[in-house]
């Protein structure tokens, strides 16, 4: 199965008084990532984005910490499409750094939600056929500089 890439940087803010990446903040990682990954699929966050569109919310996250990265590293976040349900789909996640090694394994669950009813909805079948085209091809994004949008 393809993957999907992001790279960034880490930056000096984004480590802790021993000099390593704050283990947190490679959530915010996986965010960038994931939310690179939906604007690559279907414009998420964009004024083209389809007014009706639901929204996405994160319902699950965890983490497997490998190996410490630092200050100036660069690491790429390595995306892939794993189980699609009715209104949730799973990611699978591999961060490594300029050497191949494993930072980090993570996995996160995403729902398709209706913020004004507050409830979970189908994914809509344009988006299904996305994501699940998504997971047959990679793709890497690089964007606008290393640490991005």
């Amino acid at each position: 199965m393809s993957h999907f890439s992001h790279r960034l940087e880490v930056r000096f803010r984004d480590c802790d008084a021993l000099g390593h990446t704050n283990n947190a903040v490679y959530f915010t990682y996986l965010e960038q990532a994931r939310f690179a990954h939906w604007r690559s699929l279907w414009g998420f966050g964009s004024p083209q984005t389809a007014p009706d569109l639901p929204g996405v919310i994160l319902a699950r996250v965890e983490a497997d910490y490998k190996r410490p990265s630092r200050y100036g590293d660069v690491l790429e976040v390595r995306l892939t499409v794993g189980e699609i349900g009715r209104s949730s789909f799973r990611y699978e996640y591999e961060i490594v750094d300029e050497q191949g090694r494993t930072v980090l394994t993570a996995r996160t669950v995403q729902v398709m939600y209706d913020y004004a009813s507050e409830r979970p909805v189908p994914i809509p079948d344009a988006i299904r056929a996305l994501l699940a085209s998504a997971g047959n091809r990679q793709q890497v994004v690089e964007p606008g500089g290393l640490n991005g949008a």
